[in-house]
């Protein structure tokens, strides 16, 4: 989702937590009691503020679960949403340039790190994949709006309909909505491949983000499924959900995500700043401060 969006996360320290921690549901907390604003209200202002971001400037908080340990990040962005053009930078100095129509498609890279050379990697190639929930390309948050209403190829719905207005609350004294997912049916489940399908196919078919199939399985994400190949599948995207949203922009202010085994991922969104023009040459290599 939604939503770490760093490359090179090898290069970023990793904190390893108990087992006792990983396998922990969080407590069932008690909400305030909901306005007057409807759960169907909320969703429909919530996607509608992202479906009509034209740029976004933003600090992005992230912890991801990858295998027993969590991947931390912070990282600075900037994006234009139409063409997309990409630009972050994380608390270790790895910048990412991504600009729709140029580099062949790839983005540049300085990796902040031997051989302190930029490079270009596709942004859903392995080596800018790995220990990634996401892709530098999802960045910002579109994914939250696949969570809320499905994509067209989504074979079962009823995880995006799970999604309920439980009450306001504050969160690092900021007032918010509080938008949860209970789905306690959550599991993975034997799927068989059918012709040319990859795991970004079968992703798409369960709404469940490709990280957990290519980790479940052993797979890359350039992976071809043969048919008939029995891969290992999420049956949706988490068992519970906690979507934080802004009362004054409807955008979200955290996002954090709980599966069969605890905490999956969790994005915090600060100094947000949406649709003010970025000039041009912010997006270029050149730009003065940048190491590409």
């Amino acid at each position: 989702m939604l939503f770490r969006l760093i490359p090179f996360a090898r290069l970023i320290s990793a904190v390893v937590l108990p087992s006792s921690l990983l396998l922990a549901q969080p407590p069932l907390s008690q909400q305030p009691t909901p306005s007057t604003l409807t759960t169907s209200q909320l969703i429909t202002r919530l996607t509608a503020a992202i479906s009509n971001l034209k740029t976004l400037r933003a600090v992005v908080d992230a912890r991801e679960r990858i295998g027993n340990k969590y991947i931390p990040a912070v990282s600075t962005i900037k994006v234009i949403t139409k063409p997309l053009q990409i630009y972050l930078k994380n608390q270790k100095g790895v910048e990412v340039l991504y600009v729709t129509g140029q580099n062949n498609g790839d983005a540049w890279v300085y990796p902040a790190a031997f051989p302190y050379i930029t490079l270009s990697l596709d942004p859903k190639g392995a080596l800018m994949r790995r220990d990634q929930h996401h892709t530098a390309l999802q960045i910002g948050f579109g994914t939250i709006s696949d969570l809320l209403e499905g994509s067209d190829k989504l074979l079962d719905k009823s995880f995006n309909r799970s999604f309920r207005y439980v009450g306001d609350s504050t969160t690092q004294r900021r007032a918010c909505y509080v938008l949860r997912s209970d789905y306690p049916q959550f599991r993975y489940i034997s799927y068989k491949a059918g012709k040319n399908e990859t795991p970004a196919t079968v992703a798409a078919r369960y709404g469940c983000g490709e990280y957990r199939i290519l980790e479940r399985n052993n797979l890359s994400p350039s992976s071809q499924l043969s048919e008939g190949q029995v891969i290992q599948v999420p049956n949706a995207y988490a068992r519970r959900t906690i979507v934080l949203v802004d009362p004054k922009s409807f955008l979200p202010i955290s996002v954090t995500v709980y599966d069969d085994r605890g905490l999956y991922e969790r994005f915090e969104f600060s100094n947000v700043i949406t649709n003010q023009p970025i000039p041009a040459e912010e997006f270029q290599k050149g730009y003065k401060g940048y190491k590409l």
